[in-house]
């Protein structure tokens, strides 16, 4: 056989070890090569939806490949967090999780994925502020400061609707009861949405919810905001007070949504989905969606986003504890 035989002989068979290999796809310049499978821990049509849609079609425009989500609902976004950790940490399977999942440590004690270990960090995609809604027929009060003080004149009068026990939603009521020295009766439901739609009919007095959740219904009247949460006014909804300015300056809540990595995904495409994300949120499109729920896209590096991300379990951990919350 001559040397270009030889040659085109060699060439065919690195080409058949290549596609042999499940790794083939991950490595170099190639990715993407094929579709990659974004879990979304929470049932079509919730807030993570609201943010990993746009972000799979811009994604398919950037890449010409589909971002396919999967939306695995369950156990308080824990079961498609552990379906993620378990994943191939091949390049082609990512996990939209959110502030939830760093509660979740603290009120699952039997996980069978660690947060910090199993999984690797790559960007926040997303952050939302928390604000503070009130059905104005059951809470007919100007501001947050009257509501206050008539709640300190009647402990336990009002109550407050949740996405369930251990979620943000709920633990935002705990840390605000906290803070000013209230009680409120929780209120647990299956999701988000259950609760909100009791909150508009008056079931519910109030909800600590994520501003992009609540805004049409604030829009429209339904509902009044008291307040956002930080030490700063919402672009989108200027004339809701910010908590600093009520006299809350550590009422910092936020519903933010991130992306991870199956342990062991190869560095190069970590630093490639960071890059295509990144280009994504900051394309127009994406930003006036992301504007019309009042979220913002903190631009962190992959290291950033892990202190956030570990600082965000340390600090959920001492509110569960001083609120003695726990799973029925």
């Amino acid at each position: 056989m001559n040397s270009s035989g030889l040659q085109r002989r060699d060439v065919l068979r690195a080409a058949a070890l290549a596609a042999a290999s499940p790794m083939a796809f991950a490595q170099g310049s190639g990715w993407p090569a094929k579709p990659v499978m974004m879990v979304v821990p929470f049932p079509a049509g919730g807030g993570t939806d609201a943010f990993a849609r746009p972000l799979a079609a811009q994604f398919a425009k950037q890449t010409g490949r589909q971002l396919v989500i999967d939306n695995r609902g369950g156990a308080g976004g824990t079961l498609g967090a552990s379906i993620a950790s378990r994943a191939a940490p091949d390049g082609y399977n990512i996990f939209m999780g959110a502030v939830h999942h760093t509660i979740a440590p603290s009120m699952y004690p039997k996980l069978d994925y660690d947060l910090e270990k199993d999984l690797v960090p790559l960007t926040l995609v997303a952050s939302v502020p928390q604000v503070v809604v009130v059905n104005p027929k059951n809470v007919n009060v100007p501001d947050v400061k009257a509501f206050l003080e008539l709640m300190r004149r009647s402990p336990g009068k009002f109550n407050y609707g949740s996405a369930g026990t251990g979620t943000s939603h709920h633990l935002a009521g705990e840390l605000f009861k906290q803070q000013t020295r209230t009680f409120i009766t929780h209120i647990p439901y299956t999701g988000a949405g259950p609760a909100l739609r009791d909150l508009v009919s008056g079931q519910v007095d109030m909800m600590f919810d994520g501003l992009g959740s609540s805004a049409a219904h604030i829009k429209g009247g339904r509902i009044k905001a008291l307040m956002v949460s930080g030490n700063k006014r919402n672009p989108a909804f200027p004339d809701i007070p910010s908590a600093a300015e009520v006299g809350l300056p550590d009422y910092t809540v936020t519903t933010w949504y991130g992306l991870w990595a199956p342990k062991g995904t190869p560095a190069d495409i970590q630093a490639r989905i960071v890059d295509e994300v990144r280009k994504a949120v900051q394309t127009e499109e994406l930003k006036a969606i992301w504007a019309q729920q009042g979220a913002e896209f903190p631009n962190l590096s992959q290291q950033q986003f892990g202190n956030f991300v570990h600082a965000e379990v340390t600090r959920w951990a001492a509110v569960v504890r001083a609120s003695g919350a726990k799973l029925d």
